[in-house]
């Protein structure tokens, strides 16, 4: 059954402060959200504003991994949103690193397909957007269909449970070869007219798990340099062979128990040790990455640490401020470490219409550059429009922070915000909790 919490409940930027200070956190808050609206710059590229829409999956492409319809409302709808940077979502490299049967795939056979979204997206934004497209590889969670088997960099007690019984553990020859399959879309990425890719390295998709590969035997796994160097080779390979902006979304921390999670306290799990995170995120920036997107946990084993919720399947030990807290205080960290790279921070959403007293107060402190939005954007595509126009958000349109859009993906369904946007996926999620109904013999909202 589903569990509440801690439900969003502050009528007040006040009583939200006096909840920030009644739990002893650093959480910088701002009256006035004007810097959020502020020119800024990514290597050359100035963009409109510091507002960023992250990589939010539809689960809706064509068969062949082309933008269907769908995709094209969704990007339609963030560009018009105002963004200055639309981080586009989870596309495969190659058809086994699907996470589903509809997730995008860009391969030689639909680049002018990209193209035309590219060029779609960009006629509907109000002046300049910075278009990342994100470029992976789902590893344990892959489930492309066609006989596939799910990949995995090695054995982890505390996620294989959730493994379906097709799997292949991943050779460093196929790694070797996986890396070269990056660039190629890299190649292809640049001649749809993106901006620049992102080597997606969080929540515990491949590139991640690879990074806490320590018991893993071979060139990619138990030293720092060894866990590493997939993610590395990528960056130097594309750097090298194309013309496009390298970026990453990086997991800081995993929050698994050591030697199964990245980023960890071996003592203590839930505390972050960012030590192994700074030193990669220096790496890149050596490399030529001059932006990175932090995130961190995993949203298939411990979704209340990158998606602080009201209502969930489990109760979480920690306050969801102590998450937001967590998420931004992770970037501010990096942010230190390397000044010069440009920082983009997660964690905002749960906070409704405060989200952006939020974000400017940390951007006012400097703890990082960029802010970006991922549920909130589903809920809320013109966010950035009522930032930078009205001065705030507004309560009535913000995600409620309710999960359905997550569970619509766990039913197979193509996702979006079944709240705000209730017309299109409203019957996607019912027909989707009903079918698990039959399936399970569970109540609708009850954990399967």
């Amino acid at each position: 059954m589903k569990t509440a919490f801690e439900k969003f409940n502050f009528k007040s930027l006040g009583e939200l402060k006096e909840k920030i200070k009644e739990l002893n956190l650093d959480i910088p808050v701002s009256e006035d959200v004007s810097s959020l609206k502020c020119d800024a710059k990514i290597g050359d590229r100035a963009l409109k504003n510091l507002l960023c829409v992250h990589p939010m999956e539809g689960c809706d492409s064509k068969e062949d991994g082309s933008p269907s319809d769908l995709v094209y409302r969704r990007y339609e709808r963030f560009a018009k949103g105002g963004s200055g940077l639309l981080w586009v979502e989870a596309c495969a490299v190659n058809e086994g690193g699907r996470a589903n049967p509809r997730q995008l795939y860009i391969h030689e056979g639909n680049v002018d397909e990209f193209k035309n979204l590219v060029e779609f997206t960009r006629s509907k934004a109000e002046g300049e957007v910075y278009l990342v497209l994100q470029l992976t590889h789902a590893g344990r969670y892959a489930k492309p269909g066609k006989g596939l088997p799910a990949v995995i960099a090695g054995e982890n007690e505390y996620l294989d449970r959730f493994l379906p019984q097709n799997v292949h553990t991943i050779t460093d020859d196929e790694l070797s070869d996986l890396e070269n399959q990056f660039v190629n879309a890299a190649l292809l990425a640049q001649r749809a007219g993106f901006d620049a890719v992102d080597i997606k390295s969080c929540h515990r998709y491949l590139c991640n798990e690879l990074l806490a590969s320590y018991n893993r035997k071979g060139k990619y796994g138990g030293s720092f340099e060894n866990r590493t160097r997939f993610l590395f080779n990528i960056v130097k390979k594309v750097k090298e062979k194309a013309d496009i902006d390298v970026t990453v979304r990086l997991n800081a921390f995993d929050e698994i128990p050591y030697p199964h999670g990245f980023g960890v306290d071996k003592s203590d799990y839930k505390i972050p040790d960012l030590t192994e995170t700074k030193k990669i995120v220096s790496t890149l920036y050596e490399l030529g990455v001059k932006l990175i997107n932090i995130t961190g946990g995993n949203p298939y084993y411990n979704p209340h640490v990158n998606r602080p919720y009201d209502v969930g399947f489990y109760t979480p030990v920690s306050h969801p401020l102590e998450n937001v807290r967590k998420l931004l205080n992770a970037a501010r960290q990096i942010k230190k470490a390397v000044p010069d790279m440009r920082v983009i921070a997660t964690g905002l959403t749960w906070l409704r219409e405060y989200s952006a007293n939020v974000a400017a107060g940390c951007i006012n402190d400097g703890w990082f550059d960029f802010v970006g939005f991922g549920r909130q954007a589903f809920a809320y595509p013109d966010f950035a429009n009522d930032i930078v126009n009205s001065g705030g958000m507004q309560r009535g349109k913000c995600c409620i922070a309710c999960g359905k859009c997550t569970e619509i993906m766990r039913d197979g369904g193509t996702t979006g915000c079944v709240i705000r946007d209730s017309k299109l996926y409203l019957p996607i999620y019912t027909e989707g909790r009903q079918g698990k109904q039959k399936i399970t013999g569970t109540r609708v909202g009850e954990s399967i």
